[in-house]
């Protein structure tokens, strides 16, 4: 049931905007002091915009689908650690249902995953044997999803036995139209992408948001600067590079190399993106094999990387939320916020201890 609370302390609007205070009423906020403001419960600390995680898989496990009941406990899970928002990156679950839950995070979907057959995960996404019935797929995602199509644009090629490596999936031709029928239909495209080689089509394209992008040398971070085309890290998910490389073994021993060679300079990585000024959004990867509520843990690994702490949370709560279109800390918006004892821009641990999670106004 929403309450009625006075958030007292720091309230973080966005860059360089602080307030000392807001409201809790009728499940939205207030920036002025409502009638019965005397009475209200007063939650005192550092308050922001709920967390957004805009690399998640609700309904994703490690063998693909998970039931209901294991989608909803994910679903918590993210609520609890402050995530609010979630942009769903692909899911073989039909989770709309998600967005009719009251006590669960909003939810963006992008549809299910596209991909070739053996050329990615088994049972995560949609498999196309022809290449060519990329567009059309990409198409109808678009019209299945919340404005967002997620493609995998590389994944090893074992066809190619000891020198199995990392092979984009799409002709440049194709990616093209794909991207097209994406914005035609009122979709952007994001894209998984651990190789260099998939980058320079993936740019010629005009894809709208790159996810991981541990391949992207020099040139492509500096157009992705220019294009202020976002880069998703999900460094949770890149620092298992080791483990991936170890299951390939001596079988695949090219792919391994190079799996530990991102690893190793992931940090670099990161920190490089970010000076370079390539937006950076935050995701945790959770669904598969990383758990769900694990977004303030990809925060840490980000600053632990070298971006400053600010700018990530930044990253994390009213950026995000302006780049998906989703409100933030307004006058009349939805209480959507997390409150911590203390200021994560000065210690990111924080995000792990908030003191209290409103969603739609109702305190969890």
């Amino acid at each position: 049931m929403s309450e009625t609370l006075h958030l007292r302390g720091t309230v973080l609007v966005g860059d360089g905007r602080e307030r000392d205070e807001c409201w809790v009423v009728d499940g939205r906020l207030a920036l002025t002091a409502p009638p019965g403001a005397w009475s209200a419960d007063v939650v005192e600390g550092v308050v922001l915009p709920g967390l957004v995680d805009v690399h998640c898989h609700i309904g994703l496990g490690p063998d693909g689908e998970v039931s209901a009941a294991e989608a909803l406990a994910q679903a918590r899970a993210d609520r609890d650690a402050g995530t609010l928002l979630v942009r769903d990156a692909g899911s073989p679950m039909d989770n709309r249902w998600v967005q009719d839950r009251e006590d669960l995070p909003r939810l963006i979907r992008a549809g299910h995953h596209l991909a070739r057959p053996k050329r990615y995960l088994r049972h995560y996404g949609l498999e196309l044997e022809r290449v060519g019935d990329l567009p059309d797929a990409v198409a109808e995602q678009a019209r299945f999803g919340d404005g967002w199509v997620k493609l995998v644009g590389d994944w090893i090629d074992r066809s190619e036995g000891a020198d199995a490596d990392l092979r984009p999936l799409w002709p440049r031709d194709v990616l093209r139209d794909a991207v097209a029928a994406a914005h035609e239909n009122g979709a952007r495209v994001t894209v998984h992408t651990f190789s260099r080689e998939a980058m320079d089509d993936l740019l010629d394209a005009g894809v709208d948001g790159i996810e991981h992008g541990t391949g992207m040398d020099a040139d492509h971070i500096d157009e992705a600067a220019k294009r202020a085309l976002p880069v998703t890290p999900t460094l949770l998910q890149v620092g298992r590079f080791t483990d991936f490389a170890d299951q390939a073994g001596p079988k695949y021993p090219v792919f391994a190399a190079r799996m530990r060679r991102m690893h190793a300079r992931r940090y670099e990585q990161v920190r490089t993106l970010a000076e370079a000024g390539v937006p950076l959004l935050m995701g945790s990867d959770a669904g598969g094999t990383i758990e769900h509520g694990s977004l303030p843990a990809e925060l840490a690994e980000v600053v632990r990387a070298g971006v400053p702490a600010a700018d990530v949370v930044a990253a994390a709560t009213w950026r995000a939320r302006t780049f998906l279109g989703a409100e933030g800390i307004a006058d009349g918006a939805s209480a959507d916020v997390v409150v911590y004892p203390e200021d994560p821009r000065e210690d990111i641990g924080v995000l792990t201890r908030p003191s209290a999670v409103v969603l739609r106004g109702v305190r969890y």
